[in-house]
């Protein structure tokens, strides 16, 4: 999140607030991972949104939970004919309800930072800040959200890494990607994606794509996203190097995404969309998400927001035109059905990874209980914090050491021979969807957040 770059800090937030009587929830067709790619049932699915954060990083707060900014804003987003909205900050003290099923409604999608300042990984201090107290709240909001079909995907990090020096956090960006995913599975929850969301920084990118798809099923990513603002108007598939990403992660074997574009330097005319959703770029990417809605200090917004009062920018014009015309490819868009993991890369000058590829950070001391228990309420965006929460101790295990999978404790640790094995269509849970086991009736509400 460009308005979140100066941070060192990276963050993680959940809550869990109980309402006396749950809203009817839409109905929407949750989204699973199939080989390389997305699905809605049994069509192919394609990310086409816009990170939204009104506000941005000079006033972070939850876009979600102000009921009349969303529904405000969902007009527009219906007229752009986007059908995700990434959002970077959440109070999971707050009630998310009546926002997500109005974009529910609208046909629309939420992709979800699971990070706020103040419940982070800090890249000066990753050990440090990696502690029961962190895991608690991003489980708090995991919880929270996992209720609503239209909770697209979790992102586990954003910008964790922002140059070669910083790529030895990478192994607690992993750890966390696992916890996660074993938190979904201890507590039945419904299996949403898990995944990360890498900085717009080339010379490490295919290393952490690789590290993050390499290992067991247990503690690989579900998808892989980055940011990329190379493709500046005019320019081209080709002109961009574009078509060379595309060949390098050719046989990636989990879903690819933007999780932010679309360069400013020139009058952005959005070409790439052309390319994104075109016959070149389907069979490896599915999609990204437009940097961003709301005019902010960073001068990408595609709208002024002032009130109640949207005005549409030339940015908002031109990528509405963009989108009507380029329809989604018919079909599958020749997405890979299965793949094998990734091969872990080697420690070199821009991968600065000494731990084993074998090994991860522990789960913090007293986190399993939350497996078995549930985690409780989230601390919400006022939270004490738990940067300095734990110990500069390193303790280490083996990868897949306590991670639970959809079948129990962890396997043995051995290469997936397929693509996101733990996620398939129609896998999906009916167990308590609730934040600790006593809760029977409640309903859970509810960056650069990991930067």
């Amino acid at each position: 999140m460009k308005t979140f770059a100066i941070a060192a800090a990276l963050a993680v937030s959940a809550a869990a607030s109980p309402t006396a009587t749950p809203q009817k929830r839409a109905s929407i067709t949750p989204v699973t991972v199939k080989g390389n790619a997305f699905f809605a049932g049994s069509s192919r699915f394609y990310i086409r949104g816009v990170d939204y954060q009104p506000g941005g990083s000079s006033d972070a707060k939850d876009p979600i939970s102000d009921a009349t900014g969303c529904k405000r804003d969902i007009a527009k987003f219906k007229d752009l004919g986007i059908n995700t909205v990434r959002v970077y900050t959440i109070d999971n003290s707050a009630s998310h309800d009546e926002c997500m099923n109005a974009l529910a409604d609208a046909g629309i999608y939420l992709a979800l930072d699971i990070n706020t300042p103040k419940y982070s990984i800090n890249r000066a201090n990753p050990q440090k800040s990696y502690n029961k107290d962190y895991l608690q709240s991003i489980f708090a909001t995991v919880e929270m959200f996992a209720k609503y079909d239209n909770t697209l995907l979790f992102f586990s990090a954003n910008e964790v890494i922002n140059d070669d020096a910083t790529t030895n956090t990478a192994p607690y960006v992993k750890a966390v990607t696992r916890d996660i995913k074993s938190y979904i599975n201890a507590r039945g929850l419904r299996k949403i994606p898990v995944g990360y969301s890498a900085a717009d920084v080339e010379s490490n990118r295919y290393e952490m794509a690789a590290y993050m798809n390499c290992g067991a099923d247990a503690i690989r990513s579900d998808f892989f996203a980055f940011n990329d603002y190379s493709w500046c108007d005019p320019s081209s598939y080709k002109t961009s190097g574009w078509d060379q990403k595309v060949a390098k992660f050719g046989n990636y074997s989990i879903p690819i995404f933007l999780s932010e574009y679309g360069c400013n330097k020139n009058t952005r005319k959005f070409e790439e969309v052309a390319s994104l959703y075109g016959t070149d770029m389907t069979g490896v990417y599915s999609g990204g998400l437009v940097y961003e809605y709301s005019q902010e200090d960073s001068n990408y917004g595609l709208v002024e927001l002032d009130g109640s009062s949207v005005t549409e920018r030339s940015d908002y014009t031109a990528l509405k035109t963009a989108y009507a015309g380029t329809k989604n490819p018919t079909g599958d868009g020749g997405y890979k059905s299965s793949g094998s993991a990734s091969e872990c890369p080697s420690e070199s000058s821009t991968w600065n990874v000494t731990m084993a590829t074998d090994k991860l950070p522990a789960i913090p001391d007293g986190a399993s209980d939350l497996f078995k228990n549930g985690c409780g309420d989230g601390p919400g965006l006022k939270g004490s914090g738990s940067q300095d929460s734990g110990t500069d101790k390193v303790t280490l295990a083996d990868a897949s050491s306590g991670a639970v999978t959809s079948g129990g404790t962890s396997p043995s640790g051995t290469a997936s021979k397929g693509a996101a094995a733990s996620l398939r269509p129609g896998e999906f849970s009916m167990a308590p969807l609730v934040c600790g086991a006593i809760v029977l009736v409640s309903s859970l509400l509810g960056g650069s957040l990991i930067f």
